[in-house]
């Protein structure tokens, strides 16, 4: 039982008491640090929209060019989150967490003197990048695969929303430094943000259960935290060969780059200049990707129970479907100021925002078990390589045909596409059991292995 107090072995071999957990089991404080932090570091994921118009206006440079180092930001993002999840096994949360929003900050913090694009992309593209990849929802993976047993769907939507939680509190105030004392202070209030964190990190967080001597929440036995991994890099390629050549991969990260591409890459990225072009004020638009950040927290962790509840690859189908539809009716309601079907588009869409998140990391849990997070990071990648193709494309559609229609229009087509591609994986069959023969009671009892003390160390 989780109330029994016994003696465990402990990571490095000496014995070590398991504590009876409190009223209130530690891994909801742990997931209230990991959720407080992705908000946090929400920042730099509110901003890129917000500076296109600023800096073509500035600079010169064409949309296509600052798209371009958004692209950059974005696939890194991606790339980056598997080799997070490795490094994550290798050193710890804490550690990998800490040096991540360190980087966001140098990388923000050092885009006020820039003056030429290739710094753009540098700073902006490559170490902001670089650092929210490891702040990549494989983050929040980990931390529900190692602290939670039981309620994992609803954990992982909680944590996904808490990326729209800081969209929310973050947009406004960045909408209005932009509009109102030019987008240098917006910049550095997203490095602030970011190293505002750490210490919190650092104080707050814990890698594994058994560091403060209890069982993962819902477990049936208290267990010891595993040894470091070695080899972060070679074990997050190995893990992708493996997933690689199984179906369920190639679905669920082809699923997920449609995710990306609708989501990040189109409506992040451009929806603000997009608004901006038919007469929307910037602060108006900003506002309303904010509002879309609210319905995503309840659309998230709603898709959360659901999982825990429902088939994941429907769903997943459910969830493009509805997303493709919305995006298709979207360039008919874009106008100088807010009114109400534009109101009904930004609740719906805001509903379906990331509710993948949660069936997509499910649907890893029930096909790669324990390499899941890494496998997760994986599809993660292909779900930043569809939005950085799009935040690229989308920024050369505007430059050449001098609107966004035809990028919305491709988007609900391809959103249409993921919801048949969901539908088409497999669900994992259960193991069969062996027919069981009749015995007599001597052989069923000689049939089991008697346990020694060797067998319980090296459990």
């Amino acid at each position: 039982m989780l109330g029994d107090v016994t003696q465990t072995t402990a990571p490095h071999g000496g014995p070590q008491p398991l504590r009876p957990p409190p009223r209130i089991h530690r891994a909801w404080f742990v997931a209230v640090v990991t959720f407080v932090t992705i908000i946090g570091a929400a920042a730099f994921a509110s901003l890129p929209g917000l500076l296109i118009e600023p800096l073509h206006e500035e600079f010169h440079w064409s949309r296509g060019t600052i798209g371009f180092a958004v692209s950059v930001n974005l696939a890194l993002y991606g790339l980056t989150a598997p080799f997070a999840a490795a490094l994550m096994d290798r050193f710890g949360i804490r550690r990998v967490v800490a040096v991540a929003l360190t980087v966001i900050a140098v990388g923000s913090g050092l885009t006020v003197f820039m003056t030429t694009s290739w710094q753009l992309v540098m700073y902006w593209g490559i170490l902001v990048g670089l650092g929210s990849g490891s702040m990549a929802l494989a983050f929040a993976a980990t931390v529900t695969n190692r602290w939670f047993v039981q309620r994992r769907g609803l954990v992982t939507g909680i944590l996904t929303a808490a990326g729209a939680s800081g969209q929310l509190i973050f947009l406004p105030l960045l909408s209005w430094l932009v509009e109102n004392h030019d987008w240098r202070p917006a910049s550095i209030t997203v490095a602030l943000s970011a190293l505002a964190v750490v210490p919190f990190v650092w104080l707050l967080l814990r890698d594994h259960p058994a560091d403060v001597g209890i069982a993962a929440y819902g477990a049936e036995g208290f267990t010891p935290k595993p040894d470091p991994v070695p080899g972060a890099a070679r074990r997050a390629v190995t893990v992708l060969f493996r997933a690689a050549r199984t179906g369920p991969f190639w679905l669920l990260a082809g699923t997920f780059a449609i995710c990306g591409a609708s989501t990040n890459g189109l409506v992040k990225t451009h929806f603000v200049p997009a608004a901006h072009d038919h007469g929307m004020p910037i602060t108006a638009a900003a506002s309303l990707l904010a509002v879309i950040g609210v319905f995503d927290v309840v659309g998230t962790i709603a898709s959360g129970w659901f999982t825990d509840r429902f088939e994941a690859r429907r769903l997943l189908a459910v969830y493009y479907a509805l997303r493709g539809i919305s995006l298709l009716f979207l360039p008919m309601l874009l106008a100088p100021s807010v009114h109400p079907p534009m109101i009904f588009f930004i609740v719906f869409y805001g509903l379906d925002w990331v509710a993948t998140v949660p069936p997509t990391i499910a649907l890893c849990r029930e096909h790669y078990g324990d390499d899941s997070a890494i496998v997760f990071g994986w599809v993660l990648a292909s779900h930043q390589v569809g939005a950085a193709i799009v935040a690229f494309a989308g920024g050369l559609a505007r430059d050449t045909f001098g609107s966004y229609n035809v990028v919305w229009y491709a988007s609900g087509a391809l959103c249409a596409a993921a919801a048949l591609m969901a539908l088409v994986i497999r669900r994992k069959p259960l193991p069969k059991l062996s027919p069981v023969s009749p015995v007599s009671p001597v052989s069923s009892v000689s049939l089991v292995k008697p346990t020694t003390a060797a067998d319980t160390v090296t459990r």
